[in-house]
């Protein structure tokens, strides 16, 4: 009896600290509705509690790196050096995850034109160039055959912060522009050569439903949640499309068959004919080499759930889920996971 009772004891005290266990991350705010979704039904189902802070892709590489949190969030993967520089202070490789993807839209505020706006990449790079800057110009005219475009300056409108939203936005750009790749670049934040800033999805929606004329840049679930008309881009192949759940999984299943190892790809401007361009996968920042096994096993049990049961709930949160290709590369990942160089049972 009494060492039954001493398992009792034993057991109560586990499931305590099981319901206690908290991770702690931060970064990307384009996934942040599907994170809590995720975090809310794990927590149920577990106890696990989880600290998500949404501060951007560029902080939660930061924290990653210096080791503040149990795991991070980014839209745009970690540079070599970025890599370099958390093994070197963690001691440690940080593993690329995706979850989930989506896409990012030119939104616009410019009622004459409604809703139906038609944008080629070239068009595009020079409005956020500068070097178009009439609602009304030529080339903007001649993708729109037809409609009655205003003689309006264009106000652009980009992320003022660290964002992976950016990093998906200007990898585009410098696909399809030499100038954009040469004079502006990649990375979560750029030296923009024209425009006005505006802090998170919501601050560029802001500065775009007040200012008439104005185009600037969301992740397409803001979009579609606040009403905001945007435009359909020209791809690859030479069809316009609409951005859509539909038309991102067309861009990663074409790309998905040459995933590298480390899982960090662009699948911007990629081929296909209903493929959308300005798409991307969000990725979790996780430590290859966990510190804390009670956390190292906690965040093992959450991925594996996550790929099994967590995408069904992205559809309706206007993200689209990962090709079963992809998440066959994810469970080879979360088996490299270890503590003191142990494989996670």
């Amino acid at each position: 009896m009494k060492k039954f009772l001493m398992f009792l004891v034993v057991l109560f005290m586990a499931n305590i600290a099981t319901a206690q266990l908290q991770l702690n991350g931060a970064g990307a705010t384009f996934p942040y509705v599907i994170y809590s979704k995720w975090f809310d039904e794990y927590q149920k189902k577990t106890g696990i509690q989880f600290n998500y802070q949404s501060i951007g892709s560029g902080g939660g590489i930061k924290q990653v790196i210096e080791g503040t949190v149990d795991f991070g969030a980014t839209d745009g993967p970690m540079k070599d050096e970025q890599l370099a520089e958390a093994k070197t202070k963690q001691g440690t490789d940080v593993l690329h995850i995706p979850t989930v993807m989506g896409a990012v839209v030119a939104t616009y505020n410019v009622p004459e034109i409604g809703k139906d706006l038609k944008l080629t990449s070239d068009v595009l790079a020079d409005i956020f160039l500068g070097k178009i800057t009439k609602w009304n110009d030529e080339k903007i005219a001649a993708v729109n055959f037809g409609r009655a475009l205003p003689n309006k300056p264009i106000v652009v409108v980009h992320r003022s912060d660290g964002s992976g939203t950016t990093y998906i936005f200007v990898d585009y750009l410098s696909k399809v522009s030499e100038e954009w790749k040469s004079k502006v670049g990649v990375g979560t934040s750029v030296n923009w050569p024209v425009g006005l800033g505006g802090k998170g999805n919501e601050g560029v929606a802001g500065q775009v439903k007040q200012i008439d004329g104005s185009i600037g840049y969301v992740e397409l679930a803001y979009a579609v949640k606040n009403d905001l008309p945007y435009a359909s881009l020209k791809n690859k192949a030479g069809n316009f499309i609409v951005p859509s759940l539909e038309s991102v999984t067309a861009a990663a299943l074409n790309e998905a068959k040459k995933m590298p190892e480390d899982l960090r790809v662009s699948i911007t401007d990629a081929a296909g004919k209903n493929s959308y361009p300005i798409s991307g996968f969000t990725w979790l920042l996780v430590y290859k080499n966990q510190k804390d096994e009670a956390k190292a096993k906690a965040l093992v049990g959450f991925l594996k759930w996550a790929f099994k049961e967590g995408e069904a709930f992205a559809p309706a949160l206007y993200y689209a889920p990962l090709p079963k290709e992809v998440i066959a590369l994810n469970e080879k990942k979360i088996a490299s996971i270890q503590f003191n160089g142990k494989p996670i049972k």
